[in-house]
């Protein structure tokens, strides 16, 4: 069994119409909520053993959060094919996952993760900025992994239920 965590980057900033879409930044509030996303991994005993993250400069803002409130030891790596990636390149990437690997997240965009959702794990209503969504896949190797695994949607967290009890 192997544990694909799927997290779409918090929540970015649109203040300066300037910035290329892959240049913008997260918000305070994108910042804070991915804090809290952190440590409900730690509290659920859900470190990964290796991230990878699209290449924008929100998602990477988000990395750097996650990396430092987890106090992670394990790899990170910034891939560019992540950036607004459709499933079956998310699928392809993970695909070349190494096998001793069982704990992987991909931090991206919608709608591409969204869909990989649905695809993998269960109808979903929304992914929202700084979702994290936990599926369960009956793999032993990443390299099994397609669009025709069915896996268990076991979590589905939100910033915004974590907030309330803050």
């Amino acid at each position: 069994m192997k544990t694909l965590l799927l997290m779409r980057h918090a929540k970015s900033s649109w203040k300066n119409t300037d910035l290329a879409d892959h240049e913008r930044p997260l918000k305070k509030k994108g910042r804070k909520d991915t804090v809290l996303m952190a440590k409900q991994l730690k509290k659920k005993d859900l470190i990964p053993d290796l991230i990878y993250s699209s290449s924008a400069i929100r998602a990477t803002e988000t990395l750097e959060i996650l990396l430092d409130s987890l106090k992670f030891d394990g790899k990170a790596k910034v891939k560019d094919v992540l950036y607004m990636a459709e499933p079956d390149t998310i699928i392809d990437k993970i695909n070349s996952v190494n096998d001793d690997i069982d704990k992987l997240l991909i931090i991206g965009h919608n709608p591409g993760l969204e869909s990989l959702t649905q695809i993998l794990g269960d109808k979903i209503d929304a992914l929202p900025t700084g979702a994290i969504a936990v599926i369960v896949l009956p793999i032993n190797k990443w390299s099994e992994l397609n669009a025709e695994t069915e896996g268990e949607l076991a979590n589905l967290w939100t910033p915004a239920e974590f907030r309330k009890k803050d």
